[in-house]
């Protein structure tokens, strides 16, 4: 069938249905868009999505609303918003259209959905506080959104239509941009996993360039590598690899007499000709070759495994 109109609620607009026309426009983008509360839109019909407004939600007839009652809940009983309940439809053929490879969607659509649809769908519903994001809250993805939305005094009849418009963009890169996060981020497991194999009890994992790693290093249970080595725009970096997503804590930092130092002073200091710098923090250091990198890295794994 084919899709001719998209269709949400008139007037102030919220992050949900924003988000939810990013996917929809990407899939139909030659539907038109209508903001309406007249039951003649909202009413379902062949070739036409309605979400976030309508007060019933039937996938197979296009209506994805949330607001009625009984409210569409998620198998764990946390609710949707239309986001939600357009993403649960569409978000695998948006991935496929996006160009996602087949094999990752499956990773990719359960990632998107628990990190960065649900807290729309939550925040969305009052089933969390804006005030979890603590210091922050004022800076979520929702907020930023609805800042985007016209003064208060702007009672212009196009004000919230034009707005919602001009928000629509900024609202796909922000869409997008996680879609891509979140598939390069297989697409390094897989690489990050045949390195580990390669590596067998080494304490140093070499990839082939940065990438994310520490997730497919706890995935392999490779719990005795310690630091992380790879090209880096002609030198060599040499990585700590931390203990969670959520912490700055290495399993093993870099030696203490390398803080802060580069150059000459950081070569008289590990005896390692090619070093070139190491954070103050001691979690990267820096070098001109794999051989010298190899040196810092041995030398590291030897300071860290003392007893």
């Amino acid at each position: 069938m084919t899709i001719t109109h998209l269709v949400t609620h008139s007037g102030g607009f919220h992050a949900d249905e924003l988000l939810a026309s990013v996917v929809l426009t990407r899939l139909f983008p030659e539907a038109a868009v209508v903001r309406s509360r007249d039951a003649a839109w909202i009413t379902p019909m062949a070739g036409r999505i309605i979400y976030d407004v309508g007060r019933a939600y039937d996938a197979e007839a296009g209506i994805f609303d949330h607001h009625q009652r009984p409210a569409p809940l998620r198998p764990d009983g946390r609710p949707y918003s239309s986001f939600g309940l357009i993403w649960a439809r569409f978000g695998a053929d948006y991935l496929a259209a996006l160009g996602v490879p087949e094999a990752d969607r499956a990773g990719v659509f359960a990632g998107m959905d628990e990190g960065f649809v649900l807290p729309v769908d939550l925040l969305d519903n009052g089933a969390i506080a804006p005030s979890v994001a603590g210091p922050l809250a004022g800076l979520t993805l929702p907020v930023l959104l609805e800042s985007l939305k016209p003064a208060f005094d702007d009672r212009s009849p196009e004000a919230d239509d034009a707005a919602f418009h001009a928000a629509l963009p900024v609202a796909r890169a922000f869409v997008e941009a996680e879609v891509r996060r979140l598939a390069a981020k297989a697409r390094a497991e897989g690489m990050v996993l045949a390195a580990i194999a390669e590596a067998g009890a080494s304490r140093v994992l070499e990839l082939p360039m940065g990438m994310p790693f520490r997730s497919a290093v706890e995935k392999a249970g490779a719990d005795h590598m310690l630091f992380v080595i790879h090209p880096r725009d002609g030198d060599w970096a040499l990585n700590t690899i931390r203990v969670g997503a959520d912490t700055f804590e290495s399993r093993a930092d870099l030696p203490e007499s390398w803080a802060g130092l580069t150059d000459a002073a950081l070569e008289a200091a590990c005896g390692v000709p090619g070093a070139k710098f190491c954070h103050n923090a001691r979690f990267i250091a820096v070098a001109e070759t794999r051989e010298a990198v190899l040196a810092m890295a041995a030398i590291a794994v030897a300071e860290a495994t003392r007893v």
